[in-house]
């Protein structure tokens, strides 16, 4: 499939809703692409198929007819003139038109709007069609009537709706029922064609003498006379019309090749043009069935009648009059069958087109099938057919003027690069109107129906069907000249040719797949779009075309006659107003002036009708037309406040729509930056992670390959310190070694601290704590330290602290002693205060000192790891790494620390954790180890219902208890807790040995352990 075309830049763009089209849109078998273009793969059947389908049109009595009036009207030398010149004019016309329908897989609308009429202005053109097909199937369906009455006695009423409803099913499924229809019949309409006129000539060949002499009712003479010729070549020249319905069926033609081509030039000449060749002949036969009519002492007003001219000719055929009625009835219902189909099926494709554009709806060709057939049988009931008669003289100049002008765009226009080549059809790529088609057959009209009514004279009166033509032809090309062919394409041909090359593509409309020819490109959806969907759509705005709607050509055209002062008043509904008044009022004086004409035609062969009588009836029209005019700009005006309206409220709907999309736009933006962003995030956290996995490797690997000797360097400096014998100089180069020993052991064991905590592997063990007691410990801990500089040590309680809470005591402890390690460490004179606090499960605990304090710069470093204060002590020991580890600690535990500080007058830390209280007894054994308090108190906490761990522990061995001894010796518990996490990864079996020295070892229990060790590792 190939790609969309790249959207232009548009004002907005319209979310696409998925179409479903109903069964009898969707069943192309019903449908028969009646709004649009013939795909190839559809065109199934052989060009001799579809010729024969086309050629059955041909079938149609009313040639005969028009042939038998034209001979008792004008005489047989005037009818035979005008019915061969009536041939050559429609072959001639009809050439072109059939040769682009076969070849481009156009209807007669979709051909209309390409050669020159605009996707609006073939609107008009379409009611002119549709209404000629329902009212020649009214005319069609009387003759099968009247035959059926003649036959079987059927009513002409039953007999009008017998015929109508006849139709529907054979029509309802297109050319595929009616294709089949015309080949079965065409052997049998032939031979009952053809048998009565070889019968005659055959068995009675001096029939049809004295035909020549048959003087014109309305001619008064049997020879050639100038305005009898004008007059019957108008009626002739009507029956051009018919090429419409030929070019419906050509669009069903292979697409010719060089092995098909003398049989697709052929086929397309039989089934286009060619059916007048046959329509001369029954023209002809026609005359000559009327003129044997009238010699049997038939009426001339019924010798018009295919009824009775057929029965006159079966009459010399059968010797019964009975078999004569009953070939004639077989006769006549073939033939109207085989050309009302055709009539349906036409009217069917210019409704379809016809209501699509004006309501933006298609329910299906088969809906209009119906509806077309229900205004025939309507017309039909009404017994209306003189007054048909009369309006056919008038429509037949408009059809002509149409058709001529069609021509006139394929036959001078294209080959003189007036239009574009070939035949565009799609709404995105046309303008509303061209006044290249819709121009030249309105002034055709003006002219022709101006003359037809009297208006120019008598002769002009017979002529006026010519004058159509010859207006036709040459304004058509002379319009095109004026505008330069600039209203045919609305978009570039480039873009045009581009939008329909390739194969097939996806509409976005209804997301089916569609022929090049049938696609064009939507800026309003983005993307291809099928000509049905595009037809139908009422919600893009003609994005496509901003400047080649109907609004914004008509616009333009008002000022380019009006003022400029007035421009404003055009653009607030005067405009829009003035375009349906100019519609409305034409046609409502076209239908007043019709009814004139025919009621002066019946009110003057009454013998008391005067010129006063005429007067008043021209007067009461004339008030009944303004009235009506009135009535019609009240409710024009009404139309355009509520097309405003509308056009308001789809404004604001667009500019919602436009900034709801910039919205989503924006979003999606935002998202994508977002997922941008979590991905380097990611991938930022994944190498953070690996580095701290590497950092944390290194730094194990190292601090184990640096603790083993330090460890040894720390006993061995002890010893050393401990013989009295040893010189001073030496004991103070010993107590160097050790300070110095004891400073890279607290370093290692702070820096593998924050490595655990930075790679997660650092785990809380919350647990019911005295928390008074707990600090009652540090302060009696801390105390000493503090007298022993000569600083002041404070324990201050705010409020009452709970008994016991749950926490992680070995951590709270850890970090409060940081804090007042740091701030007995760092402040020379003063005091150092403890204060806490509990409320609503959370506890506040502050350090503070009277040291030298810190200015701002210190305090937004003073948590990073080794960073010291500006007053801290030059020979303060640490290693910079306590308040890093206790900040640390504290956002594990879910709490947070801030720091308020001055320079010069100390500083305060405060902690605040999230530290439940406990309620309820519960047993000893589940006291968080911490505390070293041995008052046997029921203390509470969480159950736990894991067995008392019975198996017997494992002791290693002296030599690997070496190291853990000399740590106790040291009195510096991380290196205790340390010299047990190497014990335990060496051999998992020591695991329950660990876990029983480690309690010991956080409440500071060196001693026991010591003596524990020494009776074989038995931690009691």
């Amino acid at each position: 499939m190939d790609a969309p075309l790249p959207a232009r830049d548009a004002p907005q763009h319209v979310i696409a809703l998925r179409r479903d089209y109903n069964a009898w849109v969707a069943r192309e078998t019903l449908e028969d692409y009646a709004l649009r273009y013939t795909p190839q793969r559809f065109r199934r059947w052989s060009p001799w198929r579809v010729a024969n389908t086309a050629f059955g049109a041909a079938s149609f009595l009313i040639l005969e007819a028009v042939g038998a009036t034209l001979l008792l009207q004008y005489g047989w030398t005037n009818a035979a003139l005008a019915i061969l010149a009536t041939g050559l004019i429609i072959f001639l016309a009809g050439l072109p038109i059939s040769v682009y329908a076969a070849r481009h897989g156009v209807d007669m609308d979709l051909l209309t709007r390409g050669a020159g009429f605009g996707y609006i202005g073939s609107t008009l053109t379409s009611l002119i069609y549709a209404s000629f097909t329902f009212i020649f199937f009214a005319l069609e369906a009387a003759v099968m009537a009247y035959a059926l009455d003649l036959a079987l006695d059927i009513p002409p009423q039953w007999g009008y709706l017998i015929c109508a409803l006849a139709v529907i099913p054979l029509v309802t499924h297109g050319i595929s029922a009616i294709s089949r229809l015309q080949l079965w019949t065409q052997p049998l309409w032939l031979a009952l064609l053809v048998l009565p006129f070889a019968w005659v000539g055959w068995r009675h060949p001096g029939a049809f003498d004295g035909v020549t002499t048959q003087v014109g009712s309305q001619s008064g003479t049997a020879a050639f006379d100038l305005h009898a010729f004008g007059a019957a070549l108008t009626v002739g020249v009507a029956l051009i019309t018919q090429m419409g319905e030929q070019a419906d069926y050509l669009r069903f033609m292979p697409r010719q090749t060089a092995r098909n081509r003398l049989g697709w030039w052929a086929a397309v000449l039989a089934g286009g043009p060619g059916w007048i060749v046959l329509g001369v002949l029954k023209m002809l036969g026609g005359a000559l069935l009327a003129w044997l009519a009238v010699s049997h002492a038939v009426p001339p007003e019924r010798a018009v009648d295919p009824n009775q001219m057929y029965l006159a000719a079966y009459e010399y055929v059968f010797p019964r009059y009975g078999w004569a009625v009953a070939a004639t009835a077989l006769f006549v219902v073939v033939s109207q069958l085989k050309i009302n189909v055709t009539n349906a099926y036409a009217g069917s494709l210019a409704w379809s087109n016809f209501f699509s554009r004006l309501t933006h709806s298609h329910p299906g060709r088969v809906v209009w099938v119906v509806f077309n057939t229900l205004i025939a049988f309507m017309l039909m009931s009404m017994n209306v057919f003189e007054a048909l008669g009369h309006v056919l003289g008038l429509y037949a100049n408009v059809a002509i003027a149409w058709i001529m002008t069609v021509v006139a765009d394929l036959v001078i226009n294209k080959p003189l690069g007036l239009s574009p080549p070939g035949i565009e059809f799609k709404r995105a790529h046309l303008h509303d109107v061209n006044p290249v088609g819709v121009g030249a057959m309105a002034l055709a009209s003006v002219l022709s129906v101006a003359a037809h009514l009297g208006l120019m004279g008598t002769l002009a009166q017979a002529w006026s069907a010519a004058i159509a033509m010859v207006t036709a032809l040459t304004a058509a090309p002379l319009i095109a000249w004026a505008t330069k062919g600039r209203y045919y394409l609305a978009r570039p041909a480039e873009e045009i040719r581009a939008a329909a090359a390739g194969g097939t593509r996806r509409c976005v409309i209804c997301e089916r797949d569609y022929e090049g020819p049938d696609m064009a490109h939507c800026p309003a959806y983005r993307g291809p779009i099928c000509s049905l969907c595009c037809t139908l759509d009422a919600r893009c705005g003609d994005l496509c075309k901003p400047g080649a709607s109907l609004a914004a050509q008509w616009s333009a055209a008002l000022r380019r006659v009006l003022p400029r002062r007035s421009w404003p008043y055009l653009d607030a509904g005067l405009g829009h107003y003035l375009l349906l008044m100019a519609v409305i009022t034409p046609l409502l004086a076209a239908l007043f002036g019709l009814l004139h004409h025919q009621q002066w035609r019946h009110l003057r062969q009454l013998p008391w009708i005067d010129a006063a009588a005429r007067e008043a009836m021209q007067s009461g029209l004339l008030k009944a037309f303004f009235v009506l005019l009135l009535v019609a700009g009240t409710v024009a005006w009404w139309l355009v406040l509520a097309r405003q309206s509308r056009e308001v409220a789809r404004e604001e709907s667009r500019r919602q729509t436009q900034a709801l999309m910039h919205e989503i736009d924006s979003h999606r933006r935002t998202d994508l930056a977002l997922q941008e962003a979590r991905q380097q995030a990611e991938r930022a956290r994944a190498a953070a992670e690996a580095a701290n996995q590497a950092k944390s490797r290194y730094i194990t690997t190292i601090s184990h390959e640096l603790r083993t000797p330090l460890n040894s360097i720390l006993g061995y400096a002890q010893l050393m310190a401990a013989d009295a014998s040893m010189p001073a100089q030496r004991r103070h180069a010993v107590q160097v070694i050790r300070r110095g020993g004891e400073h890279l052991i607290q370093l290692i064991d702070g820096t593998l601290d924050i490595a655990r905590i930075e790679a997660g592997r650092f785990s809380l063990t919350p647990a019911p704590l005295r928390l008074a007691e707990l600090l009652r410990e540090l302060s009696d801990l801390v105390e000493p330290q503090a007298a022993a500089k000569g600083l002041r040590f404070r324990f201050e309680t705010q409020g009452t602290l709970p008994e016991w809470v749950r926490a992680d005591g070995q951590r709270v402890r850890q970090i409060l002693i940081n804090l007042l390690g740091n701030a007995i460490k760092f402040t020379t004179t003063g005091e150092v205060t403890l204060r806490a606090r509990h409320g609503r499960e959370m506890a506040t605990l502050e350090v503070s000192d009277t040291g030298p304090g810190m200015v701002a710069e210190e305090l937004t470093r003073i948590f990073e790891p080794f960073a010291r204060g500006v007053g801290a002590t030059a020979g303060a020991p640490g290693a910079g790494l306590g308040l890093t580890i206790a900040k640390m600690l504290t956002e594990l535990m879910g709490g947070e620390m801030s720091v308020e500080s001055e320079a010069g007058r100390g500083s305060t830390f405060r902690v605040r954790l999230f530290l439940p209280e406990l309620h309820g007894e519960w047993p000893v054994s589940t006291i968080s180890t911490v505390s070293t308090a041995t008052t046997g108190a029921a203390a509470p906490t969480e159950r736990t219902d894991r067995p008392a761990r019975a198996e017997p522990i494992d002791v290693p061995p002296p030599e690997r208890l070496a190291g853990l001894r000399e740590a106790l010796q040291l009195g510096y518990y991380r290196g205790v807790l340390r010299q047990l996490d190497e014990i335990e990864a060496a051999d998992p079996a020591w695991r329950g040995f660990c876990e029983a020295q480690r309690p010991m070892a956080l409440q500071f229990q060196f001693e026991a352990m010591l003596r524990g060790l020494a009776r074989g590792g038995d931690p009691a």
